[in-house]
Parts: structure tokens; C-alpha cells; sequence
């Protein structure tokens, strides 16, 4: 769906910058061609066109804005279709050129601006002779310019070519007189064409947002048969075993907060596939009473052994408190990644887990690629939460103030601005540490402060900034890879080196919105072969 309403915004974007290069070709067009021997200029020293003759200061201004007409012209060739590989070949022959051979060529792409600009804008009931003598001459000169890069010369062709182009533009030049007209046609133009990528981009948005928060019809298809087998079993059969080892610290105790099957069943999967030692790991899984018995059943009848596992619902917290489910809807605010309750639990992780002194805190959209257990031999230095920081030179939108509102008097005198933001995903938690500097009535302090006043951006991860300002380890980078559901260009070798790659951004692999190539990552933990996943049409 995002793909069908996002693929008409570049040809838009495209009308758009064609509209400002027309304009730019039309103030130019006069005072080039009344120039002396209809010359654009001529070759200045090293190659470069300079304002030479008795062009003066004026000329240098005109080659200049000619040579941003030019720049226009290839960012909206690019946005057709032109790849950037293809003019990257085209810019390195022509620098390859000698000078008076790059000289003419630039003049030809200076006509091509200018004659595109004319037939633009010809009439379909003005000349029809014109009209298709600039099209004869724009295919004649780039066709002259395709020829001429990379040589030594000019053929004399081509420079015929191109006193041909000076002579149909100096007809054009005479058809359409007045520069004004055009320039009030092309602010409508431009005025309609901002208008409809306005409208096509709200259209994608809203389209992207209904994918993004509606299950596939399969996973809805597998709550539905997990939950009604999960109520045909007797009690006893609901029990996992090992129920008693849930809070012993000699295991690795992993936490999944999720609403989400499936994704809770690759990050299993994955956990267990990549342990050393997985006799040793305890999973928590917590979920909503909606989700409860189908995240049961699943694990019931898929038990990650020799792993323990315990599947809990936020019912089963009682000293929670009574709006805790709801307490995080907003207005306006239609992602659920950033009004799930179970995203804010884990604020509440020693209350949650009273017995244990550590806990990995997975997300439901990552997967694990290699053994994690060494996390927990990491000295934490104080600290109560161990992350991958996300910010490196230059990024701003990886600083403090890009998610929380410092300008106001509570918050600008205890925080950095410019401190650095860290991931939510795959975190090491200190819970006696935690315990000890009582972050849970931090958190609770700011929760407060935030009701009712924009303070901060939404979801758990603003508010995170603020309860673990200061208490924060940073790890290496490929403890965690972020980005694989909203960023296409990260390379094969730093996905296979991180040890958690996650999901991030809306893009989940789950959706058929997913990044393609990302997808593989998440398939080979589900095996397709299960009768529910066959029952439901579930494929990868």
C-alpha cells in the first residue's frame, strides 16, 4: 500500500523542480541570446567558463545562474528515472575532456536547458513546426554530447548542431516574447504541484499508518485457533514446566514484553539457536490478558527446550496500577509502538522480577544472531542500564533535545541538550542498582510532570532519556544494529557482525511493508511447516 501511494511523489517532486529550472531558463534566455556572437561564454583559465569580453560582472552572475539551471535539470533527471551511477560516468568523461572540448560541451547543455524550457511551454495549437524542430534539435545535441565526452575534440558535426540550436532557439525566442507570461503560469504550476505532493504524502502517511497497525490476516487467523485449542485443555495441561526455576539467579534471565506471537517466537528461536549454553536461560514473557492464552498455547505446543519459559499477562500484576493499560493513549497518537502499555513496563522491571539482580529486556522486533551471555560478565560501573548509544558526529537528531522540550525550566537546568541518545531493544539491567537509586519513583515523578504538557515526544523511548539520564553504560555497537525497519543501506558485513539486529522504524518484517532484503533475517527462525502457520497461510 505505502509503495502504490509513494511511488507518484517523485514524478510530483519531479513537475516541481522542472518548474523552477524553467523559470531560471527563462530569465536566462534573453540575455544569453543577446549576447555577443551569441556566445554563453567563453573558456576561462583551467577550463573553467568565465565572464570573458565585454561581458563583465553581469555575464559571471548569468553563467552562474546557468550553471544552477544546469544542477536543477540533473536533480530532476534523477528524480525520472536517471541513475546516479549513470551520471556520475557521464560527469567523469566530460572532466576528462581538454578545456575547449568541455567549454562546447557545456554550451550545448546550456541549449538543451533553454530548448527544453520552450517546448515546455509550446502550445499544442502554436507552431507545430516549432514544436518539433526543438525536438529534432535537443535529440541532435544530445546525441552530439553523448559523442563529444571523453574526447579531444569537437566534431565538426557537432558544431553544426549546435549553430542549428542557436538559430531554432533564436525562433523561439521571437514565438514566446514575454518571460512574465510564463513566469505567472509556471507560479501556478509550481502552486499545484506543491499541492498535490501536500495531498499524496498525507495520503501515504495515513496508508503507511493502517499497514503499519493492522496484523496480516494470518497472525489474526493464528490468536484465533491458539486461543480456542488453549480453552479446550485441561488446567493441568497449561503448565510449563520448570515453573520453579523463574526467579533463580544462576539462570540467564531474558524479559519479551509482547502482544505479538510471532515475533515473540523468532525472538526465542533466535535466543536459544545462538546460546552457548541454553540449558541455562530462563525466558519471561509478558503480554496482555487478550493475547494471554494464544502466547500460551503457542509455547506449550513449541517449548524452546532445553530453555525454561514462563508466559505471564499484565492481569497477573496486581500492584500495577489500575489505569496502567490505558494510561498511555493520546490524542492524536495512532502508532501503537508508542501507546502500548507493555512498552512502559519496562520501567516497572524490579517490581516486576522482585528476586533477580539482572535481566536482558529483548524488544519483539529483533533477532538474535550471536550468544548473548557475556553480557551479563559486563561490569556496569555503577550504571543501571547497559545500550548502544545512537549518536556519532555531525547527527543532531541523535541528541537530547531532539526528543525532549528543553526550553522548559523543569527540564533545562538538570539535562544536556547535546547528550547523546541511547537504543531501546537489547538492554542489560542492574536491578539492585536500579533498586538502590529508586528509578521507578523517578520515572513516576516525570510521568507526572509530562501529563497534560507536550514535554517530550511519544513513547517510551523520551521518557527513558530522562530515568536513566546518567546511569547509562554504553556498549559496543555490535552488541546492537538498529535501523532494519525504516533504513535500506545497511551493509551485509554489519548485520552479520551484530550480535541483536533490530527491526526499528515501522517497517516491521512481519508486514509486507518490510525491507525486502532484511526479511531472510527474521524467515529462518519460523518454521513454516507447523500446522498452525499452515492452517492460517502463513508463508515467508
Amino acid at each position: 500500500m505505502r509503495a502504490a501511494a509513494g511511488g507518484r511523489e517523485p514524478a510530483l517532486a519531479a513537475v516541481a523542480l522542472r518548474a523552477l529550472l524553467i523559470a531560471t531558463a527563462c530569465g536566462l534566455v534573453f540575455a544569453l541570446l543577446n549576447l555577443p556572437d551569441g556566445r554563453a561564454g567563453s573558456a576561462a583559465p583551467g577550463g573553467e567558463r568565465g565572464g570573458g569580453g565585454g561581458g563583465g560582472p553581469r555575464l559571471s552572475v548569468e553563467q552562474g545562474l546557468i550553471r544552477e539551471a544546469r544542477r536543477l535539470n540533473t536533480v530532476a533527471e534523477e528524480i525520472d528515472g536517471q541513475s546516479d551511477e549513470s551520471a556520475a560516468e557521464e560527469d567523469e568523461r566530460i572532466s576528462k575532456s581538454p578545456p575547449d572540448t568541455k567549454e562546447k560541451i557545456w554550451m550545448m547543455q546550456d541549449q538543451l536547458i533553454m530548448a527544453k524550457a520552450y517546448l515546455h511551454f509550446a502550445s499544442p495549437q502554436g507552431s507545430a513546426h516549432l514544436v518539433r524542430e526543438l525536438k529534432l534539435r535537443i535529440k541532435e545535441i544530445e546525441r552530439a554530447i553523448s559523442h563529444s565526452s571523453g574526447g579531444s575534440r569537437i566534431p565538426g558535426s557537432a558544431l553544426q548542431k549546435m549553430k542549428a540550436m542557436e538559430q531554432t532557439l533564436s525562433k523561439a525566442q521571437r514565438t514566446y516574447p514575454r518571460c512574465c507570461q510564463m513566469t505567472s503560469k509556471l507560479r501556478a504550476m509550481i502552486h499545484n504541484s506543491e499541492e498535490l505532493v501536500r495531498a499524496h504524502q498525507s495520503e501515504s502517511s495515513f496508508l503507511e499508518q493502517v499497514a503499519v497497525r493492522t496484523l496480516p490476516k494470518g497472525h489474526h487467523c493464528l490468536a484465533m485457533r491458539l486461543t480456542t485449542e488453549y480453552f479446550s485443555l485441561d488446567p493441568k495441561e497449561r503448565e510449563f514446566p520448570k515453573r520453579d526455576n523463574r526467579q533463580l539467579d544462576g539462570y540467564y534471565h531474558y524479559a519479551i514484553f509482547s502482544d505479538n506471537v510471532l515475533a515473540s517466537a523468532v525472538v526465542v528461536n533466535s535466543t536459544i539457536a545462538a546460546s552457548k549454553d541454553p540449558g541455562r536461560i530462563m525466558l519471561h514473557i509478558v503480554t496482555d490478558a487478550l493475547n494471554y492464552p494464544a502466547m500460551r498455547m503457542w509455547f506449550l505446543t513449541n517449548p524452546p527446550t532445553p530453555a525454561a519459559i514462563e508466559v505471564e499477562s499484565l492481569d497477573d500484576f496486581k500492584w500495577l496500577p489500575g489505569d496502567f493499560s490505558s494510561r498511555f493513549k493520546l490524542k492524536g497518537v495512532r502508532d501503537p509502538r508508542y501507546t502500548s502499555a507493555l512498552d512502559h513496563l519496562r520501567f516497572y522491571l524490579p517490581e516486576v522480577f522482585p528476586s533477580l539482580s539482572k535481566v536482558l529486556l529483548l524488544d519483539h522486533d529483533v533477532v538474535v544472531q550471536k550468544d548473548l551471555s557475556g553480557l551479563w560478565g559486563i561490569h556496569m560501573k555503577g550504571k543501571v542500564i547497559g545500550a548502544v548509544e545512537t549518536c556519532s558526529s555531525g547527527e543532531g537528531y541523535h541528541r537530547l533535545d531532539s526528543l525532549v522540550d528543553l526550553s522548559n525550566p523543569n527540564i533545562f537546568n538538570k539535562f544536556d541538550a547535546k547528550a547523546c541518545i541511547f537504543a531501546f531493544g537489547m538492554n542489560i539491567f542492574d536491578l539492585n542498582e536500579w533498586r538502590r537509586q529508586g528509578l521507578t519513583a523517578t520515572y513516576h515523578k516525570w510521568l507526572q510532570m509530562g501529563k497534560g504538557r507536550k514535554l517530550w515526544k511519544a513513547g517510551s523511548l523520551p521518557l527513558g532519556q530522562l530515568v536513566f539520564y546518567n546511569q547509562t553504560l554504553p556498549l559496543d555497537r555490535r552488541w546492537h544494529v538498529l535501523g532494519l525497519g525504516r533504513d535500506s543501506s545497511i551493509g551485509r558485513d554489519e548485520l552479520e557482525s551484530g550480535s541483536v539486529i533490530h527491526y526499528s522504524g515501522k517497517l516491521k518484517p512481519w508486514l509486507e511493508i518490510s525491507i525486502p532484503k532484511y526479511r531472510d533475517y527474521w524467515n529462518r527462525y519460523l518454521n513454516y511447516d507447523n500446522t498452525y502457520l499452515q492452517q492460517c497461510n502463513i508463508h515467508g
